[in-house]
């Protein structure tokens, strides 16, 4: 996120993780409100990561999706399973450096994830 308005809102919906957990009742109209934002940014990466991760909430009232990656001595990688808290919570947290090189490539690795679960 660039704007101050878009990082505090991003902060907000990490806030209400952390206390409440992964509610879908909760966290998909935030994450609705947190996408328009990131649409005045113009960042089409953070709007597309920010839908697809609603859109999976809603279908799997759940955050399990493999978005995270280790690689072994020859290369091979293989997905992190992380609970669903701290899986989305570490979404929200590339989000807060969007721009950072290594932060959009995780981000695309969890757009690549949740489009390949959803559709």
């Amino acid at each position: 996120m660039k704007t101050l308005r878009g990082k505090e809102k991003l902060a907000a919906i990490i806030a209400q993780i952390e206390k409440e957990g992964v509610n879908s009742k909760t966290l998909i109209p935030s994450l609705k409100e947190l996408r328009t934002i990131a649409l005045e940014e113009k960042d089409p990466l953070v709007v597309k990561v920010l839908r697809l991760a609603y859109e999976y909430l809603e279908e799997n009232k759940s955050f399990d999706v493999e978005g995270q990656f280790e690689e072994d001595e020859e290369g091979n990688e293989f997905p992190i399973e992380v609970e669903d808290k701290e899986n989305l919570l570490y979404l929200l947290a590339l989000l807060l450096n969007a721009d950072q090189k290594i932060n959009r490539d995780e981000i695309k690795d969890y757009r690549d994830a949740l489009k390949d679960s959803l559709y």
